[in-house]
């Protein structure tokens, strides 16, 4: 019979805190500028018919990063990012910017994702709702900023927030970029404790209760909206 050994977990909690803290920065930087940048995309896809140029760039744009893997963008910006700010602000090679390209390569990543979910929220706001706006005088972008989004995001808010713990989740990619985050910081107590089978299992029970409570709280967005 498997006979599981706990006793690790309480002695490494500041080190698997760490690597929470970690995931968690990641997490919430992706979300915050995954969904600006997102937001921006799908007004850019509505362009009207002389800024076509426009809708297509940024189609272009969510349709290459929907189709590419994300561990595969993870490492273009392991590999681009550190040169690029290395020329613009002369940083040392040594210097360690693994963060800054991981959260750089998941807020585009997921911007992509965000601006369909966004772009979806948008058009289904009643026509209407502009026209009366700029019957009221309002310019286009005021219409979209104090009329439009407003109503998107109160209908978007529980795909929002699906999508958020999606990201969660695929933020234990950033191994391959030797990141310490939650996972990676609790399989490597793990190997050094031979306790691997334990820590694997209770990564995962905190991940299962990390997204199963932001699960309850989209259901909970749901009803609100639905009322």
């Amino acid at each position: 019979m498997l006979e599981l050994d706990w006793s690790t977990i309480i002695p490494n909690m500041p080190y698997l805190f760490q690597g929470m803290l970690v995931t968690l920065k990641i997490a919430l930087s992706a979300i915050v500028f995954g969904i600006a940048w997102g937001t921006a995309l799908a007004i850019f896809r509505l362009a009207p018919r002389h800024l076509r140029w426009i809708s297509w760039l940024a189609a272009g744009y969510v349709n290459t990063f929907r189709s590419v893997p994300l561990v595969m963008v993870l490492m273009w910006f392991y590999l681009i990012v550190p040169q690029l700010l290395q020329k613009v602000f002369g940083l040392s090679p040594q210097t360690d910017i693994r963060l800054i390209s991981a959260v750089t390569a998941f807020s585009l990543f997921e911007a992509a994702y965000y601006s369909e979910i966004i772009r979806a929220g948008l058009q289904s706001v009643a026509k209407g709702q502009n026209s009366a706006a700029l019957a009221l005088g309002m310019t286009p972008w005021q219409s979209m900023r104090l009329v439009i989004l407003p109503q998107a995001f109160k209908a978007m808010t529980p795909l929002l927030l699906t999508q958020g713990i999606i990201l969660f989740q695929d933020t234990s990619l950033v191994y391959v970029l030797g990141l310490a985050d939650f996972f990676c910081s609790a399989t490597n107590v793990g190997k050094t404790s031979g306790t691997e089978i334990e820590m694997v299992l209770f990564t995962g029970f905190v991940y299962f209760i990390i997204c199963l409570s932001t699960s309850l709280l989209v259901a909970y967005s749901k009803k609100r909206t639905t009322v």
